[in-house]
């Protein structure tokens, strides 16, 4: 069912840009840098840089505040003007943003989509039943996560925004390709002028933590492929020597050895190696400074790995010879 929230407690801004080609280091850079200065205002609780997807095909960008007062006064702020001002060399067009407010994250969220429509003050009541007749077709489809609906916040977005999820891309697309959400698109033609935005996360619960009773938004794409590689190689290496006496062959140690290993890196390995390990340069406190944060996650990273590539130098010339 969808769960209607009001103009409440936390706001998230969902800002999609195009970059111009090209220009894509130095628009993330620059865009860190945004972050930074929204870090030092009032009420912020964190933000994340997306990069384009198959699925998300622009760059997407969320900050969340504890209020729609607090992100209504960055979002309007000199500071993030002359952030902007600096910045639209990087540019390839105007934005889109949209704005929820009291908005909750299910654990998991592998791929949510904002869809946000202008409704006449007339037809609210209409809109209101088409959408919740929306909802009943999506959630019988395999993948769904659930649905938020948010109204229009005065003096910040006209629009209404609805969020739904489900767990994979793919049973994404088969809702999405569906004849039955043709169906319901076709019966509310008063509604047709909407926009859609994608967004992929898809490491899902491999990087969830708590801040302050709130899921703290997920690691860079940098950060989230260095962390996994300070899981798997240890995790493959053990799982190797482990099957190495069934004596199998490659095809099928592969295949086996896989399978686990995806096992073993989704309730093990992540949750209680890696991520209290990096933690604090995955999810560094936003008064925390970057270079000396990423600097010591570095270093930290390369000592764990020397680390294992010692220990399994030994075990297996000195110890453990492979067959």
């Amino acid at each position: 069912m969808t769960t209607e929230k009001p103009a409440g407690t936390e706001a998230t801004v969902i800002i999609g840009q195009k970059v111009r080609a090209g220009l894509e280091r130095e628009f993330e850079a620059w865009q860190e840098d945004v972050n930074a200065a929204a870090a030092g205002y009032a009420g912020f609780l964190g933000a994340e840089i997306s990069r384009p997807t198959s699925l998300q095909p622009d760059w997407v960008v969320v900050y969340r505040f504890d209020s729609i007062a607090h992100l209504q006064a960055w979002i309007n702020s000199a500071t993030r003007q002359r952030h902007l001002d600096r910045g639209r060399k990087y540019l390839d067009g105007p934005a889109t943003q949209q704005v929820v407010s009291g908005g909750t994250q299910t654990p998991d969220p592998l791929v949510t989509v904002v869809v946000t429509h202008r409704v006449h003050p007339d037809h609210v009541e209409a809109f209101l039943a088409w959408q919740r007749r929306m909802d009943e077709e999506e959630s019988s489809f395999e993948g769904f996560r659930g649905t938020e609906l948010f109204r229009p916040i005065e003096g910040l977005q006209d629009e209404w925004t609805t969020l739904y999820r489900f767990d994979s891309a793919e049973h994404l697309d088969a809702w999405l390709t569906s004849g039955r959400r043709k169906e319901v698109l076709a019966e509310g033609e008063k509604f047709h002028d909407f926009r859609m935005r994608t967004i992929d996360n898809s490491f899902g619960s491999w990087f969830a933590f708590e801040k302050n009773g709130r899921e703290a938004p997920p690691p860079s794409e940098t950060k989230t492929s260095v962390a996994v590689w300070v899981g798997l190689y240890p995790t493959v290496v053990l799982l190797t020597l482990a099957l190495s006496p069934l004596k199998l062959s490659l095809w099928l140690n592969l295949l086996i050895g896989n399978l686990l290993s995806s096992f073993i890196m989704s309730f093990v390995t992540m949750p209680f190696y890696v991520n209290p390990l990096l933690r604090r340069w995955l999810r560094p406190r936003p008064e925390a400074p970057r270079a000396r944060t990423n600097l010591a996650g570095l270093g930290l990273v390369t000592g764990v790995m020397v680390f294992w590539a010692a220990v399994f130098f030994l075990v297996t010339t000195q110890i453990w010879h492979l067959p």
